[in-house]
């Protein structure tokens, strides 16, 4: 049974890493001596300006069927089923500290990932099977009328055509989809994707759990990638996916409205190493 918690004074290694702007504070915590609350250390490390500040942690745990267990959790404390920029830097993490070798497989909540790391800094990962398509949503959100195509690339995405993205308040849209009642009680993350050209869509997307919008979404790249392919917007199974961080590539298989072997490419950068000491909820 676990001891009563304890707010005291801990110290833990840290990296900080980002994929094509998406920012995590990873972690090694295969160590038993750190005992911590990791969702009510997500809550106070991630909070900008006052702390370190990221998108999220990232904490690798032993695993006994896989090279090892990706953790992540949120900045408000909730623990996400998957995040792909987030597993693209778990990966890089892995491999330079000889957790793992490429290929490598780890497991999330959303299932087993396989990365494969290129380069110094291009990590591609294979993603979990897209699931639940559902298209041609009407909601009714803000006075107005949105149509929107729901999917499960790792976690839930609603995602929404507009002819200019560059000009949508997508944290006050975003945020209103994102608790509609259609998606409750879990909520879902809320792309805006406008098609530039054959093969290539903008994307910003609402995080669900970061509660804003975040500069690049892994999982929200491959949702719009797929979605737009579905509608036939973009007729090639390779998308390129710009983002407010950078470029990002998703490519993947179709049989029969079945899709299948997607695997999403970007770049990693490790930002700084640091020690992070404070008091934080902890295990006894």
């Amino acid at each position: 049974m676990m001891n009563i918690m304890n707010a005291r004074k801990r110290e833990f290694k840290f990296t900080k890493m980002t994929g094509t702007g998406n920012d995590f504070i990873v972690m090694d915590a295969r160590e038993t001596s750190l005992c911590v609350d990791l969702s009510i250390l997500a809550r106070k490390v991630c909070t900008r300006r006052v702390s370190i500040g990221a998108d999220g942690i990232l904490a690798i745990e032993e695993s006994g069927v896989a090279d090892f267990i990706l953790r992540i959790f949120n900045p408000d404390g909730s623990e996400a089923e998957m995040c792909g920029n987030g597993a693209r830097c778990a990966a890089l993490f892995a491999y330079h500290n000889g957790i793992a070798s490429t290929p490598m497989q780890f497991e999330t909540l959303a299932g087993l990932v396989e990365a494969r790391i290129q380069g110094e800094d291009l990590v591609s990962i294979k993603m979990t099977q897209p699931k639940d398509i559902e298209t041609g949503i009407e909601l009714d959100v803000l006075d107005k009328r949105f149509m929107v195509h729901s999917i499960n690339s790792g976690v839930p995405h609603a995602v929404v055509f507009i002819d200019d993205v560059e000009n949508v308040q997508v944290d006050e849209i975003g945020r209103a989809i994102r608790m509609h009642q259609r998606f409750m009680p879990e909520g879902t993350n809320v792309d805006f994707v406008q098609v530039l050209k054959p093969g290539v869509i903008r994307v910003r997307t609402y995080e669900r759990g970061v509660e804003k919008e975040t500069l690049a979404c892994g999982t929200g790249a491959v949702a719009s990638a797929i979605i737009s392919h579905w509608l036939k917007q973009c007729s090639d199974p390779a998308v390129t996916v710009e983002m407010a961080g950078g470029r990002l590539y998703v490519d993947f298989l179709e049989t029969d409205g079945l899709y299948r072997d997607v695997w999403l490419k970007g770049k990693v950068e490790r930002v700084y190493e640091g020690v992070y000491q404070g008091d934080i909820q902890g295990r006894d």
